[in-house]
């Protein structure tokens, strides 16, 4: 029997068409036989998932894959890949919530997190404060509810594309947001590792250890200094967001959020080269994750991908044209004076 190569099995999963519906349990046949519901559900959620969607016009897509880790626990990481009306405005949500001890405190945020954000009064005047303000007090509600969402925790990293004009981008944790500029890989957002805010961790009572293991952990056991929940660890840790902004030019073309499961074994570059090279943006996801998983990448893998094009609109470039035909014979700017019922005071 001939056994595809390991190049074919990628290949087979770059190009296939599963889009991350629910399995229905009378579908699931023998299988669902020796399974409970919540099992097969389970079962379809920790292998790979991934879809894809676009804004109203169409000028903004956008792709993303979750593929399982090798370690012997459920799948971890969570996703939001959407976009919604708000206040006539259109917002695309973009996140990855990459989970650990356990994946209830990622399916919280998944639920709640924008939500929060976009129930802040100053959103709309002060996206910044208020993208903030509900990270920390959407913390506050996991730790509250720690008895049934146990002591696990989340990084997160969100952006929220504002009418495809504005880019916001929040993080905590090493989940990270990157910017393809001019095809140049900008990183919007910072790891937060126990290394660089060492003093923080200690002032607040707690230390920074390579044991076990060969990586700096707070008290010995968590590898980021920033996280969602934690509750054992949260009087050294810190909830707060990095947040950026940039305005969406014709020089961006592409966005990538990712867990660090990616990150780990890729340059920011790469994976903006990667993306770059392929007009489908569910295909660039699955081709980032696919070379995540060549690379023995052991964690859970996520990965979101927009293609974004520029609001630019040639359709000014007539009116532009006119204007500059009537000050070239006339000398003045503006249109000229009509006669009509609109010229008379109201």
């Amino acid at each position: 029997m001939n056994y595809p190569t390991k190049e074919e099995q990628v290949e087979s999963f770059i190009n296939s068409d599963w889009t991350g519906k629910i399995v229905i349990l009378d579908k699931v046949c023998d299988f669902g036989k020796w399974l409970s519901f919540s099992k097969v559900v389970e079962a379809a959620r920790s292998s790979s998932s991934s879809g894809k969607g676009k804004n109203h016009e169409g000028s903004i897509k956008y792709g993303f894959t979750l593929v399982k880790g090798r370690a012997n626990h459920p799948m971890e990481d969570y996703h939001v890949a959407k976009f919604v009306k708000k206040k006539e405005q259109e917002l695309g949500l973009f996140a990855i919530y990459d989970g650990h001890m356990g994946d209830t405190v990622p399916a919280y945020l998944q639920k709640h997190l924008f939500s929060n954000i976009l129930k802040e009064e100053e959103f709309w005047d002060n996206p910044a404060a208020s993208i903030s303000k509900a990270y920390q007090s959407t913390d506050q509600d996991i730790l509250s509810h720690s008895s049934d969402l146990g002591h696990g925790g989340s990084t997160a990293v969100t952006a929220i594309l504002i009418n495809g004009q504005r880019l916001w981008i929040a993080n905590v944790g090493d989940s990270r947001a990157v910017l393809s500029r001019k095809g140049q890989a900008v990183q919007m957002t910072t790891d937060h590792e126990p290394n660089t805010e060492r003093r923080i961790i200690e002032n607040k009572g707690g230390f920074v250890s390579n044991m076990p293991g060969d990586v700096p952990r707070v008290n010995g056991q968590l590898a980021v200094s920033r996280a969602f929940g934690d509750k054992s660890l949260k009087s050294h840790l810190r909830s707060d967001p990095d947040v950026q902004s940039t305005d969406v030019d014709v020089d961006i073309d592409i966005l990538i959020l990712a867990s660090d499961g990616l990150w780990k074994v890729m340059p920011n570059q790469e994976a903006v080269d990667i993306a770059r090279r392929m007009s489908d943006p569910l295909k660039a996801a699955k081709q980032l994750t696919a070379e995540a998983l060549k690379r023995d990448s052991k964690d859970d893998i996520s990965c979101v991908v927009c293609n974004i094009e520029s609001k630019d609109d040639d359709s000014m470039i007539p009116g532009i044209t006119y204007l500059l035909s009537l000050h070239h014979s006339t000398g003045r700017w503006g249109c000229p004076k009509t006669a009509t019922n609109h010229d008379a005071d109201p």
